[in-house]
């Protein structure tokens, strides 16, 4: 393969082709070349731009070469520590159920047909467990630096949770959840403290920073130690966020996680005409996500907010595969970060092609052998 560069003319012109090929067309490999040559173009040009924001940020962390944050180090949410540079970060399964539905899930759209976990039963590393069997577990396997309690809402039936909470805490396993908040109250959270859950991260943006969750997550800062933020970073949210800065401040969180959004064949739809990129040939997102989360942390630098804004981009995503592999024994170079479509949809990077603001870096005229048949 030579080096292509593109020109952005030429990559709308074999990208609109692309888009209405039939899905089992495979492309030829001069064809795949250029596809490839066209996400690199953009990947160069959003990277460029968001170069240019990162210089604004005064205070930009790193913690490790692995992500980037603003703020406190001893505020930096040891569950993303466990993900980045401890042993791992293993993911609890037992709610398969949620009470709202997000156009950023995904799982949007099919939140009525995720398959349960069992009755009694919990999902931990892919295995099946009966409560009574993680003694067994405990005594044969070594657990990894964290716990994550994930899929779909834990407060749906947040009182199965509390003996297994209790249980692992017992074993000095750091644990953490998720939740959209909107089922919390003073009792439950009181109770997962109790139970001794060590961090509760409330995603602020599935209730567009309700009143009654920004009051939750207060609540959560009298009983469990560490309480933040985890959301998708949307306009809407950063909106909202922006509107409610001083009451959300005032709860006392200690982490604000903002997860560049990807998209999957589930909610990809939801951002129909959005200009996005794929990283790496992974993740794809729209190319405001990570913009917003370097424009939260310039503001919560210059105004020197008492918390960790952490950047959990697509960067950060691709760091994390590399630790979980290196940690468990796998090949040099081993991730699990990859492309979430088994066909490229072309069709979404039309509107970032025919955007006449956005500019690739440098171009050049393709060979002639990359060029289009004239008949």
């Amino acid at each position: 393969m030579i080096q292509l560069k593109i020109s952005k003319k030429d990559a709308l012109m074999w990208f609109e082709f692309f888009a209405m090929l039939p899905e089992d067309e495979e492309l030829m490999v001069n064809q795949q070349e250029i596809v490839y040559a066209t996400f690199a173009q953009i990947e160069a040009a959003i990277e460029d731009r968001n170069e240019k924001l990162k210089k604004d940020i005064k205070n930009l962390k790193s913690l490790d070469k692995r992500t980037l944050y603003v703020g406190d180090d001893k505020k930096f949410p040891q569950g993303c520590k466990s993900c980045l540079i401890g042993s791992g970060l293993s993911a609890v399964r037992k709610t398969n159920k949620c009470n709202i539905e997000c156009k950023f899930c995904y799982n949007y759209g099919e939140l009525d047909d995720i398959a349960p976990i069992g009755e009694g039963l919990w999902e931990i590393g892919g295995t099946k467990f009966y409560e009574k069997d993680l003694d067994l577990l405990l005594a044969i396997q070594t657990p990894p630096t964290g716990l994550a309690y994930v899929l779909l809402e834990p407060f749906m039936e947040i009182v199965i949770y509390y003996p297994v909470i209790k249980k692992f805490s017992e074993a000095g396993v750091y644990q953490h959840l998720y939740t959209n908040g909107t089922l919390a109250t003073e009792e439950n959270l009181k109770a997962l403290g109790a139970a001794g859950l060590n961090e509760i991260r409330f995603n602020l943006g599935a209730s567009n920073c309700s009143d009654k969750v920004i009051e939750m997550i207060g609540v959560a800062k009298k009983y469990i130690k560490n309480v933040g933020i985890e959301t998708p970073m949307t306009p809407e949210f950063f909106a909202a966020f922006k509107q409610k800065k001083e009451a959300i401040l005032a709860t006392g969180l200690d982490f604000i996680n903002c997860a560049e959004l990807h998209l999957n064949p589930n909610n990809i739809d939801n951002y129909a005409g959005e200009k996005m990129y794929i990283a790496r040939r992974g993740y794809i997102s729209p190319i405001w996500s990570r913009e917003l989360t370097l424009k939260l942390m310039k503001m919560a630098d210059e105004e020197g907010w008492d918390l960790v804004v952490h950047d959990c981009s697509n960067d950060t995503k691709f760091a994390r595969g590399l630790n979980l592999s290196g940690k468990n024994d796998h090949w040099f170079g081993a991730s699990n970060y990859a492309c979430e479509f088994a066909r490229i949809p072309y069709e979404v990077f039309l509107p970032i092609l025919r955007d006449e603001r956005f500019v690739f870096l440098e171009e050049e005229a393709l060979p002639v052998a990359y060029q289009p048949l004239r008949i």
